[in-house]
C-alpha cells in the first residue's frame, strides 16, 4: 500500500501556515447589513494611501458592500497559501508578471463572463496593458496602475560633460559615448561618477534584448530565445560596461551603490550615476530624495537597426478575484468601480502613473505632476513595447538568466563567452518548458472547458 504520510504532512503544514494569515473575524456582514469583502493589497506607503482613498470612495458610494482593505507583504505567497487553505480574500492586488503561474495553479478566477455581462471590453484598454492580464485568451484580472520604463538622466551631468541636456541620446551607440563622457575618475584612480551602470538597479537585466529587437520566448510559447543573435548582442553590450572600462573598478563602484533605491544615497538621485533606466514611478522618488535635481526622461535608446518605434517594458498592477472567494459578485462590483474612467484616473493620479484606459481626460494630464507622463503612456502604445513572457516557467527562466548575467559581469570574456552562457540557460530551461507544453497538450482542453464554465 502506498504511504501517503508525506502528502498528509504537507497538506497539514499548508493549511496550518495559511491559517496564520486568515483573519480571526470571519463575519461576512457589517453591523449595518452590508456584505463585507476582504481586499488584500501589496502596496505600502503613498501607493497604499492612494488605493485606500478609492476604497473609501467606494464604501461611501453605496450601502450594499463594504470593502475591508488590508495592506500586506508577500502577497503572492500568502495568496497561494490562503487559497490552498480554502479561505482566500475576495480581491487581491497582484502583479501581471506573476499572473500566468497563478492562473495555471488554479488560484485566480477568470473575469471574461463578468466583463461580457456588464459591458466591459478588452477594447477599453491600451492593448499592451490589457494583454498583460490575458493568458490562454482568458482575462485573469483588470489593470490598476500600469507602468513603462524609460531613460532618466541628470541634466547637470550633461552640461558638465558639454552635452545638450535637451538632446538625450537616440541610439545605443550615442548613449555609450555619452556615458563615457560623464564618467569621472578620482585622485585615487577609482571611479567617482559613472555615466551608466547597466546592472543598477538590476530589475530588468533579463530584458536588455528588448532594446536590441530581441524576444525571450517564441510567439507560440514553445521555444526559449535567450540565445538568439539579438539577445547575444544585448548581453555583449551589457558586458561591455565591464570590459570597456577598468573591470575591477566598475565592479567596485557598482557594488558600492546598488541596493539603495528609496534613499538620497541612491546612485542616480545622489548624482553618482548620470543615466538610468527606471519606471514612471521614479519621479515620485526624485521629488522626495533628489534634493532639487534637474532631470529629464526620454525613451531609452535602441540599437540603430531597431525600427517601428521606441522600445520599453510594460507591466501593470492588477486586481484579481482569487478562486474560492465567497463574494465574487461583490468583489467584481468593486473592481468595476475602480475601472470607471473617473476612478482609475484618480488612482493613477494619486500614484503618479498613467491610465490604462484608451480614453483619458485632458484634466488628468493637466493635473499630473510628472512632466513626462504622456511620454510614458506613449511608450505603452509603441509596437516595440514588450511584457514578461507568458510561460509557466518564467520565474525559473528569469532566475537562470540572472545567474548568467552575474557570471558575465564577473568572468573575463576569454573564460566565458556570452553565447556559451546563454546556450547554457537554454539547455537547462528548454526541457522544462517542453515538459510544461507536453502537460498542456494532455490537459489543455479540459482546463479550457473548466475555465469557461467558471
Amino acid at each position: 500500500m502506498k504511504d501517503y504520510t508525506p502528502y498528509i504532512i504537507v497538506a497539514i503544514l499548508i493549511l496550518g501556515i495559511s491559517a496564520l494569515f486568515i483573519p480571526r473575524d470571519l463575519d461576512d456582514m457589517t453591523d449595518d447589513g452590508r456584505v463585507k469583502i476582504r481586499y488584500w493589497e501589496k502596496w505600502t506607503g503613498f501607493e497604499k494611501d492612494a488605493m485606500e482613498a478609492i476604497v473609501d470612495k467606494y464604501n461611501a458610494s453605496q450601502d450594499k458592500v463594504y470593502v475591508e482593505f488590508i495592506s500586506t507583504s508577500q502577497i503572492d505567497r500568502k495568496l497561494l497559501l490562503a487559497t490552498a487553505g480554502g479561505n482566500p480574500p475576495d480581491i487581491a492586488g497582484f502583479w501581471s508578471h506573476a499572473m500566468v503561474s497563478y492562473a495555471e495553479k488554479g488560484v485566480l478566477y477568470p473575469l471574461d463572463s463578468l466583463m461580457e455581462r456588464d459591458g466591459l471590453s478588452r477594447d477599453d484598454y491600451v492593448p499592451s496593458i490589457i494583454n498583460t492580464c490575458v493568458y490562454r485568451d482568458f482575462v485573469w484580472g483588470l489593470p490598476a496602475t500600469p507602468a513603462t520604463v524609460a531613460l532618466h538622466y541628470n541634466k547637470d551631468s550633461f552640461r558638465e560633460a558639454g552635452l545638450d541636456p535637451e538632446k538625450p541620446p537616440t541610439t545605443i551607440e550615442e548613449f555609450d559615448r555619452y556615458a563615457r563622457l560623464m564618467t569621472k575618475v578620482g585622485e585615487d584612480g577609482n571611479y567617482t561618477h559613472m555615466g551608466f551602470v547597466p546592472n543598477d538597479p538590476g530589475w530588468w537585466d533579463q530584458f536588455w534584448g528588448v532594446w536590441f529587437g530581441a524576444k525571450l520566448l517564441s510567439d507560440d510559447g514553445k521555444e526559449l530565445l535567450c540565445n538568439s543573435p539579438e539577445n547575444v548582442r544585448a548581453f555583449e553590450w551589457y558586458r561591455s560596461y565591464v570590459t570597456n572600462y577598468d573591470s575591477e573598478k566598475v565592479r567596485f563602484f557598482s557594488s558600492a551603490h546598488r541596493g539603495q533605491f528609496a534613499s538620497s544615497s541612491n546612485s542616480f538621485m545622489s548624482g553618482r550615476v548620470a543615466m538610468k533606466q527606471q519606471g514612471v514611478w521614479m519621479a515620485n522618488f526624485i521629488e522626495k530624495f533628489g534634493d532639487g535635481m534637474d532631470w529629464a526622461a526620454a525613451p531609452f535608446p535602441s540599437a540603430s537597426y531597431v525600427t517601428g518605434g521606441p522600445a520599453t517594458i510594460v507591466e501593470t498592477d492588477m486586481l484579481v478575484i482569487p478562486r474560492g472567494s465567497r463574494h465574487v459578485e461583490e468583489a467584481w462590483d468593486f473592481i468595476k468601480f475602480v475601472q470607471k474612467q473617473e476612478n482609475i484616473e484618480e488612482l493613477c493620479l494619486l500614484q503618479k502613473k498613467f491610465s490604462p484606459r484608451k480614453e483619458v481626460s485632458e484634466g488628468f494630464y493637466e493635473k499630473h505632476p510628472n512632466p513626462y507622463i504622456r511620454m510614458f503612456r506613449a511608450l505603452a502604445e509603441s509596437p516595440n513595447a514588450q511584457a514578461v513572457p507568458k510561460t509557466p516557467v518564467w520565474i525559473e527562466y528569469r532566475d537562470e538568466l540572472g545567474v548568467a548575467q552575474e557570471r558575465l559581469w564577473v568572468t573575463p570574456p576569454d573564460k566565458l563567452s556570452v553565447k556559451d552562457a546563454l546556450d547554457r540557460v537554454k539547455e537547462r530551461m528548454q526541457p522544462k518548458l517542453d515538459l510544461m507544453n507536453e502537460r498542456w497538450e494532455a490537459i489543455g482542453q479540459q482546463r479550457l472547458e473548466e475555465w469557461s464554465n467558471l
